[in-house]
């Protein structure tokens, strides 16, 4: 005789799960609504903090605001700005701090990271010794050059140096031919660091075996630098290239600290501290957006050339 199997009456108050295909709808909804927020938030700060304030710039350099009152006058704070003098002289500092620091501050860091990456012991001490100079602030960098290796007496360390030679010493930021090559020591060692650690990390990802072939076909240190070194770091030369020509064509802490803003016969101006000498010691801060709009337009103009160039390359 069969018998009937009996089903348990379902308990009262009890949920049925969801089926899987809405669990993981739910989830993936609930991913995207997190991304999004995070999204969000950044495009908030960067609107903030960047956008806006670039966007207003933009629109002030076309304004003049008297005791009050904005008025709108087209390009005549641009005229105003470029019949300046003072607008070439910077223009000529800063280009010529650029082409110094290029010579200087991008060679030496390259080949500093070639000679850490030779040593076979104390790696470690030696790297957090390049470093050291980042971490300390630049205000505190610049015055421990001011007051202690440029002092124009024999009492400051380069001074002495060079005494201890028998050379002639230098009055460094009280002479103008001196100024802009003591602000690009100055700012060489305190940003050597970074692009050491950049460049390191570069040149150990080179095949040991490409060495070893050059070796044995009788290239020496210059040679095996110049066609393995420099051919497999390419790509990271040129993007610390660009960052160092924009970086240092942003030049302001270095004159405001060193040579006190202008230097002597205006041998330390920058665009950058021309700028904020508009803005802020001449309440011109309808000039000083057109002068930042003005280098804006530079910056772009060599970042669009490089990208020309690197993409023709590649």
């Amino acid at each position: 005789m069969p018998t009937a199997t009996a089903t348990a009456p379902a308990q009262a108050g009890a949920v049925a799960p969801a089926p899987p295909g809405i669990t993981k709808k739910r989830r993936k909804l609930q991913d995207n609504l997190t991304g999004h927020a995070f999204l969000i938030g950044a495009i908030l700060c960067f609107g903030l903090f960047m956008w806006f304030p670039m966007i207003r710039g933009i629109v002030m350099s076309f304004q003049r605001t008297r005791r009050g009152v904005t008025t709108w006058v087209g390009w005549d704070n641009y005229v105003r700005i470029i019949e300046d003098p003072s607008f070439w002289v910077a223009w000529k500092n800063t280009f010529y701090f650029t082409g110094l620091a290029l010579i200087l501050g991008f060679v030496a860091p390259f080949f500093v990271a070639i000679l850490l990456n030779e040593f076979r012991h104390a790696k470690g001490y030696l790297r957090i010794l390049v470093y050291l100079p980042v971490m300390l602030p630049p205000a505190s960098a610049l015055y421990l050059f001011k007051y202690y290796a440029y002092d124009p007496s024999e009492a400051g360390l380069f001074n002495a140096i060079l005494a201890f030679f028998n050379l002639p010493t230098s009055e460094w930021m009280q002479s103008p031919t001196m100024t802009m090559p003591a602000m690009v020591i100055a700012s060489t060692w305190m940003n050597m660091g970074g692009a050491v650690l950049i460049y390191l990390a570069a040149l150990q990802n080179i095949p040991g075996d490409l060495y070893e072939a050059a070796e044995l076909d009788g290239a020496g240190l210059a040679k095996r630098i110049w066609h393995v070194t420099i051919p497999q770091t390419r790509l990271i030369l040129a993007l610390l290239a660009m960052m160092q020509i924009v970086a240092t064509m942003q030049l302001f802490i270095e004159p405001l600290i060193l040579a006190n803003g202008a230097g002597t016969q205006d041998s330390a101006t920058s665009v950058a501290y021309l700028i904020y000498q508009h803005g802020f010691f001449q309440n011109d801060l309808n000039g000083a957006a057109a002068l930042g709009v003005i280098m804006l337009l530079v910056l772009a103009a060599f970042s669009a050339v490089y990208l020309r160039l690197s993409t023709k390359q590649d």
